[in-house]
């Protein structure tokens, strides 16, 4: 029986059959949820019956009757069923028989001649699927995982490895753990790969060398097909093209260089040849350097000592001429060791080479040489000399005729060379430009291919050698995607076999992954630099967004500074797109670039703490006029400083001035009860600017921002401490509610935040002058509370005084808020560490010992509790 229906969920019995009707678009996904079928794990087998229709009769497998099975049929790409006459509506048909075999009906779209839309496989999933909804964020928390199994035709495994590369939403287990690198089944396929990719960077090496730029496009580059490794290696892969593959650009590059390295040496050997001729011809034909040689060698011969097994050559030798060429850098010692070890029986004069050479850069200074000596004994001394020093010996004629007919041979054979290396160079040049234009997409290619055979290397193989056997975590919300990528890598594959993706049931931990984007992207590296967050735990990337550019502005807090850091992320952000297209690959500015948000955002909290601190370059700025004393107002100031005389007239500025004449500085220390005006109040924003120029600026600043930075970071820690509290309740932990967090709760409380909480105390109840606090009477900023003395004091519970000291005998006792005469008051020597609130001293021994008790309960209990678990097996 067949009854239409609205899209939705429908249990059947076998035999029913239901007919969907709806309009054939692309925003529509239909379920039918079948109750005791056999749709499970259906292997495909498709026939074609005619041009138009594709008739599927695939065998079912066995499903128990309790287990349900979802069908999802999607109308976004295929049409199923019986085509209608108004040509714009399907009808989608599902029939379960009772003898167990599940028959769907493909049906291919036409619309006229032409065939509008080409049906792909239709996607088989275990449980319950729902419509695709929008996918919710996952950046508090790691999304979904499921561990699912893959089955992959071998014929289509590669491409369907590529498409679902493609979309990176896949992490693939390694089945293959037990084998090495060299017993896997396409082991011979990542070794070319590794060749190709060696041959790739030495193009790319000769390709820097020339200074040559790569062109990188930005269109998408896709893994090639197997098949296309031989192309990539041997052949064309655009014949209508002049494109050479990289290992015909490789045989050529070798080619060149061989033979340019050979031009090279032998235009350089003409070169030097040529230098030593035009010295030599300097040298001598001078006349008196041969005959000044001569005569030293002549001198030398009488006197024996010069010469050893030498001595019989001392008279009638003939005087012998050596040139050559060697670096300039060695002359010197050249020039030493000649000299001893001839014993002074040789003769030197160099000259440098001049200019550069002129086809070849980076060539070393070279100087011409020429040795006068007699004897063949020490010939053969001195070559070995000019061996050892690298130098190169040239013949050179003393005749001036021959060295001129020598000079002009040395010029046409430099020429003809000259010709043949710029040939080489040119063709160099235009391998080198054809290479450049390719190099970088084949790099991208010959990665994907690398990666892509390195994933199926960790697929297992069934029995037959026909299906590889994957498991990947995929994140549940992208399910359909990784399916439609599957469907699409199967139709590129040409294959009939649909994969299988089955989810499985799993008692591991499951990897984290996070929906991130090019704003959160940066926070979540400098949260994963300290720990990566394990699966379903809240992440602390979100808080960080805001909590560490602000922390970096309470640290770097300078309004001039900060525009500085806003332009150069402001701009970064404006011109992102024209700045990735440029491809820039200094490591430095990628750095600045990958975080222009974050530096965003830290100018800005800069900018706006900046202002706090009245800090601009280090400078403060006077709007409104400072509330403390200046040469227009509190004239009791002065007068209390002595630096104003109402019966001689002096005032501050002769004191100034007095002070200028004999270079010294005029220093005043402002006192809060004479120096503050009370009626103009604080600052109206910030630090007041007067403190620019107080001489215990640093002392005050300092520990304002210290007491500050105490309160943000307990207040951070704190804020993580709840965090991982949202953890152990959402993985159901009792044991580290009570037993971590609380103990820990109680220790950073009973400490810090007390320490806290006497900070914000002393801020709001303290004034500068004498009150009273807490029902005690506090003479003054003198005896302002010693917090980090005091912290000390709790911990080694030294004994210390209740109150700031005790009134002296009046004829009438005072009672809270009453004004009191600072001379009836005798200060304690150490009220700055006196118990300046009622019941101090009890509140924090119960806090000292509450902090103690919690240290054994956060690290003892827990571990305690999971060996007790794992002896009892719970």
């Amino acid at each position: 029986m067949a009854q239409s229906v609205p899209p939705g969920d429908i249990a059947t019995q076998p035999g029913t059959k239901i007919v969907f009707n709806a309009p054939y678009d692309d925003k529509h996904t239909y379920h039918i949820k079948v109750t005791n079928s056999s749709a499970r794990r259906i292997g495909w087998a498709f026939k074609t019956t005619n041009m138009k229709r594709l008739g599927v009769d695939p065998a079912a497998g066995v499903l128990d009757p309790k287990e349900n099975a979802l069908i999802a049929v999607s109308c976004d790409a295929f049409a199923y069923g019986q085509e209608d006459t108004n040509n714009d509506r399907v009808t989608i048909e599902w029939t379960n028989t009772p003898d167990g075999a599940a028959k769907q009906f493909r049906r291919e779209w036409f619309q006229g001649d032409g065939m509008a839309q080409v049906a792909s496989c239709l996607s088989l999933a275990r449980g319950t699927m729902a419509p695709k909804k929008f996918k919710e964020p996952s950046i508090f928390r790691s999304a979904d995982m499921s561990l699912c199994q893959l089955f992959l035709q071998t014929d289509a495994a590669y491409q369907c490895v590529t498409e679902l590369g493609e979309i990176g939403m896949v992490q693939f287990r390694d089945l293959n753990e037990e084998m090495n690198t060299y017993q896997r089944k396409f082991v011979n396929e990542v070794r070319r790969c590794d060749e190709m990719d060696r041959k790739l960077r030495f193009i790319e090496e000769e390709i820097v060398k020339d200074n040559v730029f790569i062109t990188e496009t930005t269109d998408p580059i896709r893994a090639p097909q197997p098949k296309d490794m031989n192309d990539l290696e041997a052949r064309n892969i655009h014949p209508h093209e002049f494109v050479a593959t990289f290992e015909k650009i490789e045989e050529e590059l070798l080619e060149i260089n061989k033979n340019t390295k050979g031009l090279k040496d032998s235009h350089v050997q003409l070169w030097e040849m040529n230098q030593v001729i035009e010295k030599v011809k300097m040298m001598l034909d001078a006349g008196h350097n041969r005959h000044h040689a001569s005569s030293v060698i002549q001198e030398a011969a009488h006197h024996p000592g010069l010469f050893d097994d030498e001595g019989k050559e001392r008279g009638g030798t003939e005087l012998k001429l050596v040139t050559g060429v060697i670096r300039r850098d060695r002359v010197r010692a050249f020039e030493q060791f000649l000299w001893r070890m001839c014993k002074g029986k040789v003769f030197m004069r160099t000259h440098d080479c001049d200019g550069e050479h002129d086809l070849f850069d980076g060539l070393e200074e070279k100087s011409v040489f020429i040795l006068f000596f007699s004897g063949d004994q020490l010939a053969q001394r001195v070559n070995k000399i000019c061996l050892g020093f690298h130098a190169r010996l040239y013949d050179c004629p003393e005749e001036p005729h021959l060295r001129l007919s020598m000079h002009k041979q040395i010029d046409e054979r430099l020429a003809d060379l000259n010709n043949v290396i710029e040939k080489t160079l040119e063709h160099r040049k235009r391998v080198i430009t054809a290479a450049s234009n390719s190099v970088y997409a084949w790099k991208i290619k010959v990665l994907k291919i690398k990666m892509v055979f390195h994933t199926l290397n960790m697929f297992s193989i069934d029995v037959t050698q026909k299906c590889l056997i994957a498991e990947c975590w995929i994140p549940t919300n992208d399910l359909d995607d990784v399916r439609v990528a599957l469907r699409q890598g199967t139709i590129a594959a040409g294959s009939l076999v649909h994969p299988v993706l089955n989810e499985m049931e799993h008692h591991e931990t499951p990897p984290t992954h996070f929906t991130l984007n090019k704003f959160t992207q940066g926070y979540q590296n400098i949260v994963n630099a300290y720990g990566m967050a394990d699966y379903k735990e809240l992440n602390p990337a979100p808080w960080c967004i805001i909590s560490f550019p602000f922390l970096f502005g309470v640290m770097f807090g300078d309004v001039g500074h900060a525009l500085i850091m806003f332009s150069f992320a402001l701009m970064f952000i404006i011109f992102e797109k024209k700045l990735e297209a440029m491809k820039i690959k200094d490591e430095i500015f990628n750095t600045f670039y990958s975080g222009r948000y974050i530096v965003l955002l830290m100018s800005m909290f800069s900018f706006y703490t900046g202002f706090i601190y009245n800090d601009i370059y280090s400078k403060s700025i006077n709007i409104i006029g400072s509330s403390w004393a200046t040469g227009a107002n509190n004239n009791s100031c002065w007068e209390w400083q002595g630096l104003k005389d109402s019966t001689t007239g002096l005032d501050y500025r002769d004191w100034e001035k007095t002070a200028a004449k004999n270079n010294q500085t005029f220093e005043i220390m402002l006192d809060p009860i004479y120096c503050y005006d009370k009626e103009t109040g604080p600052y109206i924003f910030g630090l007041d600017p007067v403190w620019n120029l107080a001489s215990n600026k640093l002392t005050f600043t300092n520990t304002m921002k210290m007491k500050s930075a105490v309160i943000l970071g307990i207040m951070q820690m704190t804020f993580g401490l709840f965090v991982s509290l949202g953890n152990h309740i959402y993985n159901g932990s009792l044991v580290d509610v009570f037993f971590m967090f609380i103990p820990q709760m109680l220790f950073l409380g009973c400490i810090f935040i007390y320490l806290c909480v006497q900070i914000l105390v002393k801020w709001i109840f303290f004034p500068v002058d004498a009150a009273w606090v807490f029902g005690r009477f506090y003479p003054g900023s003198n005896c302002a509370p010693n917090l980090l003395i005091g912290l000390i004091n709790m911990f080694m519970m030294t004994p210390r005084t209740d109150g700031f000291g005790e009134f002296k005998n009046t004829s009438a006792p005072y009672n809270i808020g009453d004004d009191v005469n600072l001379l009836d008051f005798d200060n304690d020597p150490n009220c700055g560490l006196a118990f300046w609130y009622p019941g101090e001293s009890i509140a924090e021994k119960v806090l000292l010992v509450v902090a103690v008790v919690s240290i054994p309960l956060m690290l003892l209990v827990k571990p305690f509790y999971i060996k007790w678990r794992s002896v009892t097996h719970l």
